[in-house]
């Protein structure tokens, strides 16, 4: 199978591009004949006549049909990525996740602040003072988590107060300092993709959740493990989150199909009965839900075992996406079945099986 063979038709395609469709990024570039210019799908840009377009899988296939990148859209960046303007700046942040910013330390940095801000409300729905105040919450509940003085904690963060870290912290938890102690702190890391983004949540210790950014469950996906865990989410990168992001670049660079970092799937004993079974299927091949019913030793649940696959919280990690039907077509996949197709061709293509 060549990488065009993975694309949707041109008509899907055109579709996508004048939706502004996010679920489609990563899957092609359109070039615009008229302009000479290739796009993501979600530029912004006004529709071209679907006379005057191409599709390309990739932008380096785009690039050598002779298109220019978009300067909009910026389709070389993979979505989500780190701009390199903004790279320093986020190196100073996770070199000392407590510090509070003004605008003028931007300023100081070489950086506009209004730039930063939109950049932070565009890829992560907020502001980026107040993306370093939940960062700085999160730091300071893991600090009463472990055992230090409230005092200390808000002191270690810089909050301008116990009681205003009090209240912030009880906005966020729902509950008071003290029996917030309770509750699992789970930082959430966005690691960039060629597929897209994905939203890595974990501790020191271990993964609890690997999902794309679009994945129409992910706050489902969040909401299960707040009840089952107890959890409370901040932004910010953990150890083991850290660890993960490494291996998905390593996955992406076709280095390594396998993953060492400590994962925690909390589920029913059928939901971890099937996921556990989800991690021997090779990579490079693929099983039916069949084949991963006979496998858990339960043949006649194929429907059960089928919802529990849907409802698995760590893509590409625990590999859903090997899992076709009955048939052998594609069937559903919560990133989306053309992230599936390329993962499927893509692992073929790498020969991670051999």
């Amino acid at each position: 199978m060549t990488p065009h063979a993975i694309l949707p038709d041109k008509e899907t395609m055109y579709q996508a591009f004048v939706n502004k469709d996010a679920s489609f990024e990563g899957l092609f570039v359109m070039g615009v004949r008229t302009t000479g210019i290739f796009c993501r799908p979600t530029c912004p840009a006004r529709k071209p006549k679907p006379e005057n377009v191409e599709f390309f899988p990739r932008s380096g296939d785009a690039l050598a049909a002779g298109y220019r990148a978009c300067k909009r859209c910026r389709p070389m960046e993979a979505k989500g990525s780190i701009p390199s303007w903004l790279r320093p700046l986020l190196a100073q942040v996770d070199a000392a996740p407590t510090r509070r910013w003004t605008s003028q330390d931007i300023r100081d940095a070489g950086l506009d602040p209004a730039r930063v801000r939109r950049w932070f409300q565009a890829e992560h729905g907020m502001t980026f003072l107040a993306y370093l105040r939940s960062r700085r919450l999160g730091e300071a509940f893991s600090r009463v988590k472990d055992g230090s003085p409230i005092l200390e904690a808000a002191a270690a963060a810089d909050f301008d107060s116990v009681s205003g870290f009090c209240e912030a912290l009880r906005k966020r938890s729902g509950a008071s300092p003290s029996k917030a102690k309770e509750r699992l702190p789970l930082k959430v890391q966005q690691v960039s993709s060629p597929l897209g983004p994905i939203m890595v949540a974990g501790d020191d210790q271990a993964v609890y959740l690997v999902e794309f950014w679009d994945r129409r469950m992910l706050e489902t996906q969040f909401t299960t493990l707040e009840k089952r865990l107890n959890a409370v989410f901040f932004p910010g990168k953990s150890k083991a989150s850290q660890q993960m992001a490494d291996e998905l670049d390593a996955y992406f660079q076709g280095e390594t199909t396998t993953f060492e970092t400590p994962i925690k799937f909390p589920g029913t004993e059928h939901q971890q009965a099937v996921w556990q079974t989800l991690l021997s299927v090779p990579s490079g091949e693929t099983w039916t839900y069949g084949q991963l019913a006979n496998s858990i030793g339960k043949p006649a649940a194929v429907r059960s075992v089928a919802r529990a696959v849907g409802e698995n919280r760590f893509a590409i990690v625990i590999p859903c996406h090997r899992i076709v039907g009955s048939d052998g077509n594609l069937t559903g996949y919560g990133g989306g079945l053309w992230r599936k197709r390329h993962l499927l061709e893509f692992e073929r293509q790498k020969n991670f099986s051999s």
